[in-house]
């Protein structure tokens, strides 16, 4: 087995390692992804080196190859049902337990989600407090039958 079988992650670009590190916080169902992830980083890379080409600043640069990076990804399904399990069910669900107990119940509240347009801004939109609700009775339920 070659290097790059065991680990696709080793030789990856600035961008490439900032998305990974981003995914396993926040969308750890997309971590192992190296083609997403190298996609990503090629596509925030080119979108840096053209933002410099047509004349902006490092920094203006960088904030072009974070949006092309990040893009469909600044709301987080899993981090939603990690803050529920933090603020709705902290006697059921112990903190350090939150992140594992919610990567089990992502998939179960697939239907819930599905409903919704999670688009980047989702949190600023009164979908949101519909959806958190949701969530909130659906943890319950699962908590409820023993899903941990």
């Amino acid at each position: 087995m070659s290097d790059e079988q065991q680990n696709p992650f080793k030789e990856l670009s600035y961008y490439g390692l900032s998305l990974l590190s981003f995914l396993r916080e926040s969308h750890p169902t997309l971590a192992d992804d190296a083609s997403f992830i190298a996609e990503r980083a090629d596509s925030a890379a080119e979108a840096y080196s053209e933002a410099i080409r047509a004349g902006m600043s490092h920094i203006e640069a960088e904030a072009v190859a974070a949006e092309a990076l990040y893009r469909g990804l600044y709301f987080s399904p899993y981090d939603t049902l990690v803050r529920i399990l933090w603020d709705e069910f902290a006697a059921e669900v112990p903190e350090e337990a939150a992140r594992t107990v919610a990567l089990r119940l992502l998939p179960l509240c697939r239907e819930a989600l599905a409903k919704y347009e999670l688009t980047d801004d989702f949190t600023a939109t009164p979908e949101y407090d519909r959806l958190y609700t949701e969530l909130v009775g659906t943890v319950q339920i699962l908590l409820e039958d023993g899903i941990q």
